[in-house]
């Protein structure tokens, strides 16, 4: 067997690898596609979760405080670190 046989069955080997590779991700798109079809013609994409209740407008004014709070615990953690640092 000569290198130019040698060449020209590389060649070969390599396009039939590659074109393997190929179908197989076309085939996969293809599936993957038909899938997302077929769940959306179903209606298993949507989000199922239930409606939170309303509630009475009394939490946001603590939820305020709370903020704040926080807020004040933060500004004295930095102080009393750049204290001791």
């Amino acid at each position: 067997m000569t290198i130019v046989e040698m060449l020209g069955q590389s060649g070969v080997l390599t396009v039939m690898g590659m074109g393997t590779v190929f179908s197989f991700l076309v085939i996969v798109i293809i599936t993957v596609t038909l899938m997302g079809k077929v769940v959306h013609a179903l209606g298993a994409d949507k989000d199922v979760t239930q409606p939170t209740p309303a509630r009475p407008s009394a939490p946001q004014a603590n939820s305020a405080a709370k903020t704040a709070a926080v807020t004040a615990a933060i500004t004295a953690a930095v102080t009393e670190y750049q204290k001791n640092n």
